[in-house]
């Protein structure tokens, strides 16, 4: 069974839009893709929210909503100041449509003068974000594993040549009394680079995973 995880897009690049004004009201979309930094959640938020108070100081609210990493579970949304599950909620539903992960999405309201009810701003804000995402470039999330190696000089030529042919490049490399490079390798063909490794060099490599 294919894992869910592995359905997961991610965009390559940000932008900023803005719909229709509804009923007088402004809606800018700003998305922001996310290397997943879980240490640094808030901070990124609040770099992102901080030059959109100050490029729309008019502005009511900054409603936001991120998901990170694999798990489905890890996501928040902030409705700031809207009716509850009105503004951050409906964010959060256009990036689950989507299928993404590792991307922020602020849409930033711009008061007009006529109320919209609850049930205009969720179609207001969900409308903002799903116009933006749709702008965005988006491709495959690709979970990587990082894989050190320890080899003798002998090998170095037909590690390489594997290498090459499997279409990984060492990140790092080390010439001491060993060889040791350090290698980012799709989740899915772990295993298989390193029995191939292992077998051209008759198990004379150390192969180390590191944790996730």
């Amino acid at each position: 069974m294919r894992r869910m995880e592995a359905q997961f897009r991610i965009i390559t690049a940000g932008l900023k839009h803005e719909i229709d004004k509804v009923k007088g009201s402004r809606f800018i979309a700003t998305v922001q893709p996310w290397g997943y930094d879980v240490a640094n959640i808030q901070a990124t938020v609040e770099s992102t929210l901080l030059p959109l108070r100050r490029e729309f100081p008019a502005a009511n609210h900054h409603c936001w909503a991120w998901r990170l990493g694999r798990s489905r579970d890890h996501f928040r949304w902030s409705d700031d100041g809207e009716p509850s599950g009105s503004a951050g909620r409906p964010i959060l539903k256009q990036i689950e449509s989507c299928h993404l992960t590792n991307v922020l999405v602020v849409v930033t309201r711009i008061f007009g003068g006529t109320k919209l009810g609850v049930g205009g701003l969720v179609r207001a804000y969900g409308a903002a974000a799903a116009a933006a995402l749709d702008l965005c470039p988006m491709e495959p999330w690709i979970i990587r594993q990082r894989i050190h190696l320890s080899y003798a000089y002998e090998f170095e030529g037909i590690i390489k040549a594997e290498l090459r042919l499997a279409g990984l490049e060492a990140v790092s490399s080390n010439y001491g009394s060993n060889i040791q490079q350090t290698l980012h390798v799709a989740e899915d063909a772990v295993d298989e680079i390193v029995a191939t490794l292992r077998e051209c060099t008759a198990g004379r490599i150390d192969v180390q995973l590191e944790a996730k």
